[in-house]
This record gives C-alpha cells, sequence and structure tokens, in this order.
C-alpha cells in the first residue's frame, strides 16, 4: 500500500465505527457523533485538547448558523399547523379539481405545507385530514396517504429550512437562494413524478391492503376549537416569505450595486435567518392573532414547536464537529487529492456516499451532514463545481432507501396501519424513487447550467 493512501483508512474506520454505533449498539447519533469525531482526531495523532477544541469549534460554528434556521423554522410550521392554515391549503388544493386528481392535489398541498416544519411533525398532523379525505371522497386510503408522504418528504429532503440541505449549505458555504430556487426546480418533477404517477404505480401492480382505520369519520374531522381559520392568501404569503425573501437577495445582487444602503437592506432581509425571523414576526399576527390564538397560548405554541427540533440541532452540532475534525486532521485534503482523479462527477459521489450512510444507519441528517463533511474538501478542489447543485444532491442522497432503521418507516407503517411488507413496497419504494429522480434531475440541470 503507498504511504499517501495511510490518511485515508482514518476517515473510513469512522464512518464504519459510525454505522456500528447507531446499528448494532443502538447509541443515539449525537453521542456516535462525538465519539466518531473523538476517534478520528485520536487517529489522526492531535492531542486530547486539540481534539476537544476542534469539535467545540465545528459545532458551534455550524449551531451559529443552522440551529437559528432549524429553530425558527419549526416555530413557522407550528404556528401554521395550529391556526388551520395547514388544512386551508390541503383543502383549497383538493377542491381545484375531481377526484382523480387528489394524488395530484394533497402531494402538491403537503410540498407547500411541509416547507416549514420537521417532516415527522407534518406527517402526524396531515394524517387525520387523509382520512377525512379518503373518508369523504370514497377514494382507498392509500391513494392520498402515499402523495401526502411524498409531498411532506420532497420538502424534507431540499429545501431549507429543514435540517438536512441546511446543513450542507452551511458546510459547502453555497447559496441559500440559488440553492431554493434550483430546489424548486428539481422539486416540481421530483413531486409529480413521486406523487400522482407513483402512486397510480402503486395502487395498480403493488396493492396494499391498511389495517383496521386508525382514525374514524369523527375522530378524522377538526378537533381544534372554534376559531377564525387565516385566508388562503394570507396563509400563501407566511409560508413563501423565506424563500421568496432569499430569492430577492440571491437575484437582486445583479442590480443593486455595492456599499449602497439599498444593498446593505437586500443582504440583511435575504438572510436565511433574518428571512426566517420576518416570517415568524408575520405568522404570529396572520396566523395567531388573527386565527383567535391569544398572547399566553402563542408562546406555549411556540416553546412546544422548538422541542422537536432539540434533538436535530444537537446532531447538526455534533456533525460540525466531525466535519471540523476531518478539517483540523487534514485529512480532507488527502481525500480531495485523491478525489480529483477519480473519473466520478463530485454530485454523484455525494449522493453516493450519503446514501449508503442513511442505508445503512437510517438517518437522512446524519447521513447529510457527514457526506457534506467529506465532499466539502473534493468540492474545493475541483474547478466548476455548482455548490447548490451538491447541496441538493447530498441531501438527496440523504433520502435514500429508508427501511427499518428509520423512524420515518414506522411512523408510516403504524398511521396507515400495514405491515412490514407493505410498508416496504410503498414507502421504502417511494423515498428510493425520489432520491434517484432528485440525482437525475440535478445531473441534467448541471449539464444545463454547466
Amino acid at each position: 500500500m503507498q504511504p499517501s493512501l495511510y490518511p485515508l483508512i482514518a476517515p473510513a474506520i469512522a464512518i464504519v465505527l459510525l454505522v456500528l454505533l447507531i446499528t448494532r449498539l443502538k447509541m443515539h447519533p449525537f453521542l456516535a457523533l462525538i465519539l466518531t469525531a473523538g476517534f478520528l482526531g485520536s487517529a489522526a495523532g492531535l492531542a486530547p485538547t486539540a481534539v476537544i477544541k476542534s469539535f467545540e469549534k465545528g459545532f458551534g460554528g455550524i449551531l451559529s448558523s443552522v440551529g437559528l434556521v432549524v429553530g425558527l423554522g419549526t416555530m413557522l410550521g407550528g404556528l401554521l399547523l395550529e391556526s388551520g392554515g395547514a388544512d386551508r391549503i390541503a383543502n383549497t388544493f383538493i377542491g381545484l379539481g375531481s377526484k382523480r386528481w387528489i394524488p395530484a392535489a394533497i402531494c402538491a398541498a403537503s410540498l407547500l405545507i411541509g416547507l416549514p416544519h420537521l417532516f415527522d411533525v407534518s406527517f402526524v398532523m396531515l394524517v387525520p385530514l387523509v382520512y377525512a379525505i379518503a373518508n369523504r371522497t370514497k377514494s382507498p386510503l392509500m391513494a392520498v396517504g402515499i402523495p401526502m408522504a411524498a409531498g411532506l418528504y420532497v420538502s424534507h429532503g431540499l429545501l431549507p429550512p429543514h435540517p438536512s440541505p441546511t446543513l450542507a449549505l452551511a458546510a459547502l458555504h453555497a447559496d441559500a437562494g440559488r440553492t431554493i430556487f434550483y430546489g424548486l426546480i428539481v422539486a416540481v418533477p421530483m413531486a409529480i413524478l413521486s406523487g400522482p404517477v407513483f402512486t397510480a404505480f402503486v395502487m395498480r401492480f403493488l396493492p396494499v391492503t391498511p389495517g383496521d382505520a386508525l382514525f374514524g369519520p369523527a375522530a378524522a374531522a377538526e378537533t381544534k376549537q372554534a376559531r377564525p381559520v387565516p385566508p388562503l392568501g394570507l396563509v400563501l404569503i407566511t409560508v413563501l416569505l423565506p424563500p421568496v425573501l432569499m430569492m430577492i437577495r440571491t437575484f437582486g445582487r445583479n442590480y443593486v450595486p455595492n456599499g449602497t444602503a439599498a444593498r446593505e437592506l437586500l443582504e440583511t432581509v435575504g438572510d436565511p435567518i433574518v428571512s426566517l425571523l420576518i416570517a415568524v414576526l408575520f405568522a404570529i399576527w396572520s396566523l395567531g392573532l388573527k386565527s383567535g390564538l391569544t398572547p399566553p397560548q402563542i408562546q406555549k405554541l411556540l416553546g412546544k414547536s422548538v422541542a422537536p427540533a432539540a434533538a436535530v440541532i444537537l446532531i447538526l452540532g455534533a456533525g460540525g464537529g466531525l466535519k471540523e475534525m476531518l478539517l483540523a486532521t487534514h485529512i480532507g485534503d488527502s481525500i480531495a487529492h485523491w478525489a480529483v482523479h477519480w473519473a466520478i462527477s463530485p454530485l454523484v459521489l455525494g449522493w453516493a456516499v450519503a446514501a449508503l450512510i442513511r442505508i445503512a444507519i437510517g438517518s437522512a441528517t446524519v447521513a447529510t451532514v457527514t457526506a457534506a463533511g467529506i465532499v466539502a474538501p473534493i468540492a474545493a478542489a475541483t474547478p466548476g463545481v455548482n455548490l447548490e447543485l451538491l447541496v441538493l444532491a447530498v441531501s438527496s442522497g440523504g433520502l435514500m432507501l429508508s427501511h427499518l432503521n428509520d423512524s420515518g418507516f414506522w411512523l408510516f407503517k403504524e398511521y396507515f396501519r400495514l405491515s412490514v411488507g407493505d410498508t416496504l413496497k410503498t414507502w421504502t419504494l417511494l423515498v428510493s424513487f425520489q432520491s434517484l429522480v432528485a440525482l437525475v434531475v440535478i445531473l441534467l440541470l448541471n449539464a444545463l447550467i454547466g
């Protein structure tokens, strides 16, 4: 073995260790990432104090941006769900066409609803609506449930402020507005093919039989206290405010000169953190106060909304520590040195690394944070790499092949009362198809741009 290959052994062992800690020892990903980062630094010959300092630097660096984005995003999503805004979007989309358009309508509505909130929370909140729609329209439950999950997962996998793309965005230093713009371009064919098209395929060739209904017609009905539901226009403005502000900053830079007050304002309001903060403050009025919620109720709701994000934020921080360890040990330089000679696109490499880790440990967030740290030095050493598309490639790789080691798999199975086999035929096949479609569209988009 050539001596120059030795530095590449440590990260390979570190990834295997990470997988074993999570899958075999059932260790929480937060702890597993800490131990893996510590092993990586020690194996590279860093002093224990240097290992600690490097990890702390990476942890704080990621959370200084990503933690704020995830926290504000979950607050915005909580207000959207509690105010009835999510139901307003879904019911409006469903009422636009006939029964045969329901899969497309619920997928489009879920894509929009899923923009500001974590997948698990949005899924749990929308399942009763799925049962209600299926009962009201006399449709098979899976004909509504699969496209709902597809729409939510497209947002979850591709678009900030969701944890995986937000983390990849920070790790690769890509532009937020351009990433969202490209992400929306990828999301449209991804949602169409994995929503109504995939649902039609599954319902025809892979019939599944849900168990007893989890929600009856009465339980599926709206259970919130009677209060005014915000109008659709106000809901859409609230949901789309952050991505619109970020994209305005990106494309407005070509028209507003540097050093002016207008440019400073553009850069400020288009910052991901500021744009989300503006949206949350606007949502407190548009989705909270106008829906009859009192300030104490809004305060309690926002606190409750942030709770599910706590574990995700810790994992993201630990992943940042692992990334920093790659930099501190100069292992990333060795990986980049070898990667520039590989006949493989960094986009494909980033997708493949994330996909392999996701398959092994089941966590899209851990897969993305690890893959982003690995491909970051490769991207820096490879001329012409589109960082925004690389963010999307790594994030979409983290969607691949969700199975029994993923909480999303069991969430889908239990709420729709499916067998393990039927969940594999629907959920696992769905997210794998989404990941592959995303990669193909990203590569086509890269060819057009490049």
